[in-house]
Order: structure tokens, then sequence, then C-alpha cells
């Protein structure tokens, strides 16, 4: 009978996860194909374009103008134009950059590694800080840890990253020279594991603002989850049993701590590809978000569209694995 029971419960969490894991990808082209339409239709409504410095040049005659925007495709009708970037867009052909003249997919694919490279650091680091932080606050529950604590989250819930990358940059580059101020790389080229820890060294200010601009809501959120925890019933009987500290921390607390957090790491994916414009663009980093941001500057309308579907994607597949992580802790899980 344990046998049998056992392999119902082995094929009801496999079909369960199956069936999460279709309805999540049709989820996921549902959304995307949804904001490729907010997107293109806001792009295409701002009121300046790529070209209207070029109206402003003498050297730059009508027909030049035009024949520019036949080339580009921009001289078609507004449906038109979007059907004929979707269908290129399920060939991962996002198009040719107004600035540069490269594939759009080849400048994204250039950058995306070391924004990648930064937000996944940063999110382990949030992740085992804040758990860490926030379980011991709320096993010292008004206490001078506890009060410490909170007021080193609400310090960092209220501080902009910009602000905390200029004073970094200002106390901890300029003064002190501890760190490079900007750039991914030395000026003198390094081979080997000085590249890497070279490396190591530039991106250290960045994701340092990173990961302390996003502690302070995931501590707070930990400890009032943690504190609920403590209150239950399970844990008052498991405690007085006797049980040792580090038992109930593994096997009462973590287990009852993962799925919300889980949930909420998901949901922070976009605050922090959305951060890494900015710092890219502070600490001169030549990744994705830096070139969001320049493209934004010149209105290169394909760049931004192609980095704009790349990050929705990154974040609803982040969401998708939160949801399948969740699956695979509680096969009882549901999401609506």
């Amino acid at each position: 009978m344990k046998i049998l029971k056992k392999i119902n419960n082995t094929f009801f969490t496999q079909k369960r996860f199956w069936m999460l894991l279709i309805k999540k990808i049709g989820y996921l082209s549902f959304m995307l194909f949804l904001i490729s339409v907010i997107s293109f239709a806001a792009i295409h409504a701002s009121p300046n374009s790529f070209f209207a410095a070029g109206e402003l040049n003498p050297n730059m005659t009508p027909e030049v103008l035009e024949h520019l925007k036949a080339v580009y495709g921009l001289d078609k009708p507004l449906l038109q134009q979007y059907g004929d970037w979707l269908v290129n867009l399920l060939t991962l052909d996002f198009g040719v950059s107004f600035v540069t003249g490269q594939n759009v997919i080849d400048m994204v694919a250039d950058r995306i590694s070391i924004t990648l490279i930064l937000n996944i650091v940063s999110m382990l680091f949030v992740f085992v800080i804040s758990i860490y932080l926030g379980i011991l606050a709320a096993l010292h529950s008004e206490k001078l840890v506890d009060t410490l604590i909170r007021q080193l989250a609400l310090i960092s819930f209220s501080m902009p990253s910009f602000y905390l990358a200029l004073l970094l940059i200002l106390g901890v580059s300029v003064k002190l020279e501890w760190f490079p101020i900007a750039g991914l790389h030395s000026i003198e080229p390094k081979e080997g594991f000085a590249y890497y820890a070279d490396m190591a060294r530039h991106l250290f200010l960045p994701i340092f603002v990173m990961v302390f601009v996003s502690l302070g809501s995931m501590i707070i959120y930990v400890r009032s989850l943690v504190v609920e925890i403590l209150k239950s019933d399970y844990y008052f009987f498991a405690k007085a049993r006797g049980l040792e500290e580090k038992v109930l921390l593994r096997y009462f607390i973590l287990p009852n701590l993962m799925p919300p957090i889980i949930t909420l790491l998901g949901l922070s994916l976009p605050g922090l590809i959305g951060g890494s414009v900015i710092l890219e663009s502070i600490f001169a980093i030549e990744g994705m978000g830096q070139l969001f941001y320049l493209s934004a500057l010149s209105r290169d309308y394909p760049v931004i569209m192609g980095i704009l579907m790349v990050t929705a994607f990154l974040t609803l597949l982040g969401n998708m694995l939160a949801d399948l992580i969740l699956l695979k802790l509680n096969p009882y899980f549901k999401r609506g």
C-alpha cells in the first residue's frame, strides 16, 4: 500500500508539474505578445523620431530621408510595420540599429552576459543576507539586534541607487582609491586569474549598490514572516518537545519561509533589471542597461524594442521558474 501511495503521489506531482509548465508557457507567450503591442505603440506614438535630427541637416534632402525610411520599412502602414516586426521577432531578428547599422540581436548578445552576471549575483546575495538578517531580527525581536537590523533595512529601503553610487564613487574610488571609478577592466590587459580578479574588483561597487538598495524590503518581509512562524502552534509544540534551535530552524522555520521568499524574488526581477540601467550608465559598464540608455537618447527604436522584449522575456521566465520551484517544494501549490 505504501508503494502504491508513493507511486500515486509521484504521478500526481509530475502531472501537476507538466500542467503548470504548459500553462506558464502559454501565459508567457500571451504576455510577450501584449508587451510587444504596448511597447510598439508607445514608441511610435512618441513626439520625436530618429530622423527628426536629419530634417534639420541641410545636407539631408527630403528624398534622402524618404529613402532611409524605405530602407528601414518606416514608410509602410503602422499595422504592417508591426506585423513584419513580429514575424521577424519569431526568428530572433530584432532588426538593424539606426545608429550603428549592426544587427540588434548581435548588440544585445554582446552585452547581456554582464547584465545577467550583475543581476544574478546581486539576487543571490540579497537572498542569503536578507534571510539571515530577517531570521536574526525575528529571533531577537524587540532587542538591540532587532532594532539595528530594522534601522539598516529602513536606510536601505529609502536610499536611491544613483545617490549611493555617486557617494561611493566620490568616497571609495576618488578619495580612498580602493576601487576603480568606472569600467569593466583596467587599461592594462590581464590574463588568467588576474583577468577575473580585475573584473570582480570593477564590479564590486555596482553589485554592492544593487544588493544594498534591495535588502530593506526583503529583510522586513522575512522578519515579519518569521515572527508569525514563531507564534504558530506547530512551532510552539516543537519547541516544547525540547528540540534544538538548529533543528527548529531547519525543519520548522526555513521550509515555511521559502515559498513566499521565492515568490517575492521572482517579482523583484523587474526592479533589479531596471536598476541596472541606471548603475551601468553611472559606472560606465557596457551592459544591456547602458545600451538601453544610449539607445533611448538617440531614439534607436529597433534596439529599444529588442532590449524591451529580452527584458520582458527574462522577467517572465524568472517568474515561471519561481512557480515551478514552489511546486517542487509543495506539490499542492496552486497559483491562479
